[in-house]
């Protein structure tokens, strides 16, 4: 499953896929560095863009952490590597990055470029500045033992499922967040309030697992809480019967509204951001998982196949999501999408009417919902960005349904 929020699914296919001149100069990066911005581009189809229209050093900093955890996720997800040799290997990963010559050619998976081109991006990650490197190396020795930890075990408990979560994507936040106090683009209590930061990537990362569920169950991965699942079916995999259908949508509904308690942190967090390449790069994953959210409850389709955005709703989203009230109108609306589907046999249905309701009143305590335009002037440079960013967007998302279409064919 696509475990780090801000990367995408292109293949080798698309390797020669040219780094944006208006998103990231070519003309300042070396030429180690231009590869590993080339490796963003091939295995980050959706955020790619979004992670080079950060400013300067951050940018960089941010492009060598994706590519780092992106290898340590790529040895995680490899079913072909036996555990007797990802076990260690997810232990000791953090220290590869001091050793220049280690690679990994063994891997079958799609993103295997990452590991056995290895010394490249632990060259550009030496060539950080120490507070880059520490952050860096603390979360990726963090993540790694995290998921050694679950590979030897199943996600039991809702509090397991959190504990996974934050392994392979809470991290992910509090390390961004160290990144944008250290810099002083950001507050210090940025840095400093870790359960916000780690709020903002499990709201995403249970987005991502609950949308996954037919393609984990095929590649033989399970991350959905025994203690949920085991109310509705006696394995997880029986959820995918025909049959079984309508339990199963009653037990993906009762995870979503696990997820949504989430959004109250999001939004403090998003609410004390104020440099707006920031605001944006946090933002529009924080409306794409909510969005992922509405178009799964009470979804059968997500036991039958894949559940997507639609492009126009993704270049909206993008376009919309420059501020906190903009965002509080986008989440106020999904949640009314998602109210208005609740079935009234659903058992979890009061439950999920709650935590809606709280969540509006959250975003709108007066109960008027403001409009995402009023509160989004766009000037003529952040159009022009904007532009960009949806341009990759929508060019990238039609060559996923290109690959789509291909392997159904296959």
């Amino acid at each position: 499953t696509e475990k780090l929020p801000l990367w995408g699914l292109p293949d080798l296919a698309h390797f020669q896929q040219p780094v944006s001149p208006l998103l990231c100069p070519q003309d300042a990066l070396s030429d180690n560095l231009k590869t590993c911005y080339q490796y963003l581009n091939q295995t980050s189809r959706s955020f790619a863009p979004i992670i080079q229209a950060l400013d300067g050093e951050l940018r960089h900093a941010v492009c060598i952490l994706y590519l780092v955890l992106r290898a340590v996720d790529t040895v995680e997800d490899d079913m072909t590597i036996s555990l007797e040799t990802k076990v260690p290997m997810l232990h000791d990963f953090h220290s590869y990055l001091y050793q220049p010559d280690w690679r990994y050619m063994e891997s079958k998976e799609k993103y295997k470029q990452v590991l056995e081109d290895f010394p490249t991006i632990s060259l550009e990650f030496r060539n950080l500045a120490k507070v880059y490197r520490d952050v860096i190396a603390d979360i990726c020795h963090k993540m790694g033992a995290g998921m050694a930890e679950f590979l030897q075990k199943k996600v039991e408990s809702l509090q397991e499922w959190d504990k996974y979560c934050h392994y392979v994507v809470g991290l992910v936040g509090i390390g961004l967040s160290r990144f944008f106090s250290v810099l002083e683009l950001e507050d210090p209590i940025i840095g400093q309030d870790t359960e916000l930061a780690n709020s903002m990537g499990i709201f995403i990362e249970k987005a991502i697992i609950i949308r996954d569920y037919l393609e984990d169950q095929l590649a033989g991965r399970e991350f959905w809480p025994r203690e949920v699942w085991s109310r509705y079916a006696k394995k997880l995999s029986d959820l995918a019967k025909p049959e079984n259908i309508d339990v199963a949508v009653q037990c993906m509904n009762e995870l979503i509204i696990n997820a949504l308690h989430h959004i109250p942190n999001v939004l403090t967090y998003l609410s004390r951001l104020k440099t707006q390449s920031i605001f944006n790069f946090c933002a529009i994953p924080q409306v794409m998982a909510i969005a992922t959210l509405a178009a799964c409850h009470n979804n059968k389709q997500v036991f039958r196949g894949v559940v997507k955005i639609r492009k126009g709703q993704a270049v909206t989203l993008m376009m919309d999501a420059t501020n906190i009230q903009a965002v509080k109108s986008i989440m106020y609306q999904y949640v009314e999408e998602i109210y208005r589907k609740i079935p009234s046999t659903d058992p979890s249905s009061n439950k999920t009417q709650q935590i809606l309701v709280f969540i509006q009143t959250i975003c709108f305590p007066n109960g008027t919902v403001v409009s995402c335009n009023r509160y989004a002037p766009i000037y003529l440079s952040c159009a022009m960005l904007l532009a960009a960013l949806s341009w990759r967007y929508l060019s990238a998302m039609s060559e996923a349904l290109e690959e789509d279409v291909q392997a159904k064919e296959n």
